[in-house]
């Protein structure tokens, strides 16, 4: 029998489901659910355990981990008579890895405090990719005992590892992680469109570029997308878009402005609302295209 922690996770989808088999991987017992059933299907594939319900699922578990799309399915998941508080055993730790509001982590973890259920904030970035690849970055807020107990489940996920303060730091820190992406992603994309109109090789140009100053992970990650318009979602359009949101909105609590950030959060919501939300965040490319006359 293994002496790893019995892990629940609760959430299958882009991000969860290869994240879960990583650990699964790794040799945790690792018990899931979803709303979809080929997910669970998936996960059941893959030599983990497939639970009917979220209490099911919670109630033996040593960790429960919660990957969701935003704050109302974070709320959904772990409040009321069949959620998460209600079911896991008291000592528990319940990991959240949504990308959610900093105040409702920090709810969280006050509620689940009550039930004796510990709690850690982290969100991830590196997309599906990073997910497949067990290479994500992962942002952590809450206790440093909490932390160093997470810290071998993190390192199955992950390659660089941080708490980032008390908690509701991990989602601020996401916050910002997706501020610099959205308006990296724009500024590539304006380039893109740049550099085509100018008749330059693209895909030469877009190698010289990320060889220099204006290479980055984004660059690297997301070049193929914009050299064959490929935007199946890794990371879509609409959850950008709550992520902008978040971010502006506590920029507006602490006083920090934004002004180029506010922007691309205009610009993605204007990508969504002309029904691109499904797409992966690449599809900024689309937007620039259609400013500049492009029939898209």
């Amino acid at each position: 029998m293994s002496n790893l922690p019995k892990i629940a996770w609760i959430g299958l989808g882009i991000m969860g489901s290869p994240m879960s088999e990583n650990l699964i991987k790794a040799g945790y017992q690792v018990t899931g659910y979803t709303l979809e059933q080929d997910k669970l299907d998936r996960l059941a594939a893959a030599g983990g355990t497939a639970a009917g319900s979220i209490a099911e699922a919670v109630r033996d578990a040593d960790v429960v981990i919660t990957m969701v799309p935003a704050s109302p399915q974070v709320e959904a998941i772990a409040h009321g008579p069949d959620g998460i508080l209600e079911n896991a055993r008291s000592g528990a730790l319940l990991i959240d890895m949504s990308s959610i509001t900093p105040q409702t982590s920090v709810d969280l973890a006050k509620a689940a405090a009550d039930k004796g259920i510990r709690v850690l904030d982290a969100p991830v970035s590196g997309g599906e990719a990073g997910a497949i690849e067990a290479v994500l970055s992962i942002m952590v807020g809450g206790e440093q005992a909490d932390f160093d107990e997470a810290e071998p489940i993190f390192e199955a996920l992950g390659r660089t590892i941080v708490l980032c303060g008390p908690h509701g730091s991990g989602q601020t820190v996401k916050a910002a992680n997706q501020l610099i992406v959205a308006v990296n992603i724009q500024a590539c994309a304006e380039a893109v469109v740049f550099l085509e109109k100018s008749g330059v090789d693209l895909k030469a140009a877009l190698d010289v570029l990320n060889g220099g100053l204006a290479g980055s992970t984004v660059l690297t990650r997301k070049k193929d997308n914009f050299l064959n318009r490929d935007f199946k979602p890794g990371f879509r359009i609409d959850l950008h878009h709550k992520d902008m949101g978040i971010v502006t909105d506590a920029a507006r609590t602490v006083g920090a402005a934004l002004p180029v950030g506010a922007v691309v959060a205009q610009l993605v919501a204007s990508l969504r609302a002309q029904g691109d939300g499904g797409l992966d965040h690449s599809a900024l490319l689309r937007a620039v295209e259609r400013l500049s006359g492009a029939q898209v």
